[in-house]
């Protein structure tokens, strides 16, 4: 069974596929509590599903890429079953996960043919980097992404660390996994998009700048988008 805070059509907002419809699943709970969550209504609330019924539910809204978000939806056993039976019935599956450890579905047990989107924690985001799964992101491969939210210039500057050389944590020198593209994200309200862009520029840093793509087009939304 899952627990599911909402399903319903989408424009994928991030990631290589932003702009592309979607079936948005949203599971329930959560046990990080970042700076810049944008989704706090996720941390509770919701639905049992069985399996069955959510690729129902997916099914009649008859779009052929299954977006699985949060909250954190690696922390249900049953969200690797789901996304097993969705490439089976013949739709792309991206899922979006904070990339911490304590989940029940760890990143390298992510079935096969899925776009794993990891949100690699800044500073910012109030998580320390010990808390990163790091060994889980050495199975990431070209076919997902790393995605960093950057709430400000310190955060900025401990990414591009990160992506240009590394980073000490806690005595072991942590590196993101070649190949895998990388992107910065402006953590929406805290940081100006042209400052982002720019210091990216200035650095000549080889990262993906994206926006979210759906609080362009929805910006007083909170949920349903």
């Amino acid at each position: 069974m899952l627990f599911v805070r909402e399903i319903y059509a989408a424009i994928m907002g991030e990631s290589r596929h932003s702009g592309w419809p979607c079936v948005l699943v949203r599971l329930t709970g959560c046990h990080r509590r970042c700076g810049y969550c944008d989704t706090e209504y996720a941390f509770q609330g919701g639905d049992k599903m069985s399996v069955a019924d959510v690729l129902a539910r997916v099914h009649a809204l008859g779009h052929r890429m299954l977006l699985l978000t949060g909250g954190e939806p690696l922390l249900q056993p049953a969200a690797a079953d789901l996304m097993r039976e969705a490439l089976a019935a013949g739709f792309a599956v991206v899922v979006e996960t904070s990339g911490t450890t304590g989940v029940r579905v760890p990143l390298a047990a992510v079935p096969a043919g899925v776009c794993r989107v990891v949100d690699v924690k800044t500073p910012g985001s109030g998580i320390a980097a010990g808390e990163i799964d790091w060994d889980g992101l050495a199975a990431l491969d070209a076919s997902d992404e790393i995605k960093l939210v950057i709430t400000d210039r310190r955060d900025y500057d401990w990414a591009r660390e990160l992506v240009a050389a590394g980073l000490d944590v806690g005595g072991r020198r942590r590196r993101l996994p070649q190949g895998v593209p990388v992107t910065f994200s402006p953590a929406w309200g805290s940081l100006s998009l042209r400052d982002l862009a720019g210091w990216i520029l200035a650095d000549r840093l080889p990262v993906r700048f994206q926006v979210q793509l759906h609080k362009v087009v929805w910006p007083e939304a909170e949920g349903g988008v």
